[in-house]
């Protein structure tokens, strides 16, 4: 069973995205235009699960189900969409998650609001702070139901991601 932990922010955490972005760089070549680190580990302060969040802005979204072996062979899981259409999602480390990965085709709104999310957060204490506060005291209520845990944070999310558009769009 999955355990739902969180933890202070870990200077690691981007050289663990560096280094699994070189390894997708390798396997996706000229296919990817960018690759962004996302999610609270790539907002230096914010307390996270220890998962690093990777989303590689691909050419052509079609295109890449043909490198799911290869994914597999770098020990990922493919998900396919997974509830977000023209989105393709990949985990690593089973029950003891340690990367997810977004891929997502150039112009997609998606990246305009996970990108959005993470500037605003790194900008803004406050939000991050109670964001944070809120993560970790959800964990500690719900170990055992990362079902419950993600359902406690969507109202603030949801909130917060708001702002950040808002605020996204104005720099």
């Amino acid at each position: 069973m999955r355990k739902v932990e969180v933890f202070s922010y870990n200077e690691k955490w981007s050289l663990m995205f560096a280094e699994e972005a070189e390894k997708l760089k390798s396997i996706f070549g000229d296919q990817i235009v960018n690759i962004h680190h996302i999610g609270s580990t790539s907002v230096p302060g914010l307390k996270a699960k220890p998962i690093i969040d990777i989303m590689p802005v691909v050419k052509d979204i079609g295109l890449v189900d043909k490198y799911n072996q290869k994914m597999e062979d770098l020990g990922y899981d493919s998900k396919g969409e997974n509830g977000i259409p023209e989105r393709r999602y990949f985990q690593k480390g089973g029950d003891n998650r340690s990367h997810h990965v977004h891929i997502y085709q150039v112009g997609s709104n998606e990246i305009k609001r996970h990108l959005a999310f993470r500037d605003y957060l790194r900008e803004q204490s406050v939000e991050k702070k109670n964001y944070g506060e809120l993560k970790d005291k959800l964990a500690r209520q719900f170990p055992y139901d990362i079902t419950s845990y993600i359902n406690g944070k969507e109202h603030l999310v949801k909130e917060i991601e708001l702002k950040a558009l808002k605020w996204f769009k104005g720099n």
